[in-house]
């Protein structure tokens, strides 16, 4: 899943940042609202994190804009101030949940999970294709009931590509929803973690569920 973090003190980034990638999460970082507001219309977004005071555009006006050109991608307000004028602010523009820096990464974490959950009910429903199952809230995955135990990048790979399953997935389209925004697609970074997740999903069985379509990318299908 990926995440776009809008935050103008790079400190606090940069612990955001390291803390989503060691989950699996891919991250995307703006410095300040206008860019923060280009970034924020990425559609392959599935949360936002954003900061209330930036340089430019700020996170109420930012969130605002979003909203009203109709998207919907759960947006997290970050704060500084702890006052219930500016909760109220964030809300009714259209922020989802407001956390009060500083706050412990953990508290973080939680609300990221709650708010992609409730954000999609399909993200809190088992995943299936075939034999193979994944469990989103628990994040554990098996094969005709036999536990299958994964990195979190591998997870992060595996989830992709199980809720778009049966659709062909460029490298680009990877890099950009497993790994970082900057992520070289062309490195062969994702061919080996497939060949990976072949060892741990496919070898053993006689039906192989990944696919390598040549010279476009890779899917998962049952078919």
């Amino acid at each position: 899943m990926k995440i776009l973090v809008v935050e103008d003190e790079k400190r606090i980034t940069s612990f955001i940042r390291k803390g989503l990638q060691y989950e699996g999460y891919a991250v995307d970082i703006a410095y300040n609202g206008d860019v923060g507001y280009q970034k924020a219309k990425d559609d392959s977004l599935d949360l936002i994190i954003l900061d209330l005071m930036l340089p430019g555009m700020d996170g109420v006006e930012l969130c605002r804009r979003i909203r009203e050109e109709g998207m919907v991608t759960p947006v997290i307000m970050l704060t500084a101030k702890d006052s219930i004028d500016d909760k109220v602010k964030g809300l009714d523009a259209g922020a989802d949940d407001y956390l009060v820096k500083p706050f412990a990464f953990k508290e973080l974490l939680a609300r990221v999970r709650s708010l992609l959950r409730s954000g999609d009910s399909a993200k809190t429903t088992v995943i299936k294709v075939g034999e193979l199952e994944l469990d989103p809230s628990s994040r554990e995955v098996k094969r005709e009931g036999e536990n299958i135990d994964l990195s979190r990048k591998e997870y992060g790979l595996l989830e992709y590509m199980m809720r778009n399953s049966n659709q062909v997935l460029t490298r680009t389209m990877i890099a950009e929803h497993v790994w970082d925004y900057d992520f070289d697609s062309f490195t062969n970074t994702i061919d080996v973690y497939i060949r990976y997740l072949r060892r741990k999903v496919d070898d053993g069985y006689k039906k192989k569920y990944i696919r390598t379509i040549r010279g476009v990318g890779y899917k998962i299908s049952d078919k």
